[in-house]
């Protein structure tokens, strides 16, 4: 038996996938932290998690072994449970947190260190310069934006929160207006900045690769992936591949990184095309259910192999183009 904890909304596609691939009889175990029926009661077993992280452990632990669970998928907060492996090792149980120790962690969750390891191991990677305060924002700034474009994100974050393109000829209201087109001025930005209430945290500064970004869905065992399908986004849609100098970048990071469970890595290409990384999730991404259309269902794999069962046959359909769209989902009887 196997349990996926909270993690990202595609949560529901990983039970999806697995439920599919595993036999009838094998029980799959779901949990959020919040009441998420349209995500949970897709599982055999379904569960509401504790608020808390050390007594959410303590349960998972004490639950597993009561249920008979094999392998404990964590989900969302990764680290956090591998702080506690050596626990469910003592018991039994097999634990898949993304990575096999808090060094992974340690480099990939904090980008300014993922960028310098990186590239200590020859891995492209988008060049960065931390900023802690003001002066160091404007003079990585300076530096930079000689040479072209510049963006800033920060140190530490998920889902590309804080990402901004600058723009010198960027209307100063449409930050405002348009969010999500992620371009302002840089002397706008700085305002914020030097106005912000509580001091900003370590900030990204980058030079802007204008070229398509890749984001590669993964299984990843002790380091070695299993099976992989990049997705390229491509504007409203994104193509699955499955080669390619993108595809070789992501693995060759996966494999350095040591990176343990269904993963996430991103990369962006230059201007020329080649391609650098972005960023590792130590997680299964928002849109790993992409991958299940393009023929690989990666979830399946995953719970498979974990509990010692053949792997779901898969049939790869080349220059797939996938797109999200909005369906609705039964949160209740």
């Amino acid at each position: 038996m196997i349990w996926f904890l909270e993690g990202q909304s595609s949560q529901r596609d990983i039970i999806i996938g697995a439920r599919e691939a595993l036999p009838a009889d094998v029980k799959i175990y779901a949990s959020h932290r919040q009441d998420r029926p349209e995500i949970t009661s897709l599982a055999d077993v379904s569960y509401v998690e504790p608020a808390d992280n050390q007594e959410r452990i303590d349960w998972v632990i004490a639950t597993a072994l009561t249920q008979k669970i094999k392998v404990v998928l964590a989900g969302r907060i990764g680290r956090e449970f591998e702080h506690a492996r050596e626990r469910f090792e003592r018991a039994g149980l097999v634990l898949v947190t993304g990575a096999l120790s808090l060094n992974t962690f340690d480099l990939v969750d904090d980008k300014s260190q993922f960028t310098a390891e990186a590239e200590r191991a020859g891995l492209a990677c988008v060049p960065a310069i931390t900023a802690v305060n003001a002066d160091e924002l404007l003079a990585a700034y300076q530096t930079l934006s000689a040479l072209g474009e510049v963006c800033i994100k920060p140190a530490v974050g998920i889902y590309g929160q804080g990402f901004w393109r600058f723009n010198a000829s960027a209307d100063p209201f449409r930050c405002f207006a348009n969010p999500d087109a992620r371009e302002v001025s840089f002397d706008l930005y700085m305002h914020a900045y030097r106005s912000a209430l509580q001091p900003p945290p370590p900030m990204l500064v980058m030079p802007y690769m204008p070229g398509s970004e890749c984001s590669v869905d993964m299984v990843c065992e002790s380091g070695r992936p299993i099976a992989f399908v990049s997705r390229r986004k491509k504007g409203l849609h994104q193509i699955c591949e499955r080669e390619g100098a993108a595809v070789e970048l992501a693995l060759k990071a996966a494999e350095h990184f040591q990176c343990d469970g269904i993963v996430n890595v991103q990369t962006r290409d230059d201007a020329e095309g080649k391609p650098y990384l972005l960023e590792i999730n130590a997680r299964y991404s928002g849109g790993i259910g992409y991958t299940r259309a393009a023929g690989l269902n990666l979830a399946g794999i995953f719970a498979t192999r974990r509990l010692g069962f053949p792997e779901p046959l898969g049939v790869w359909r080349p220059n797939m183009r996938v797109k999200g769209i909005t369906v609705a989902a039964v949160a209740s009887p």
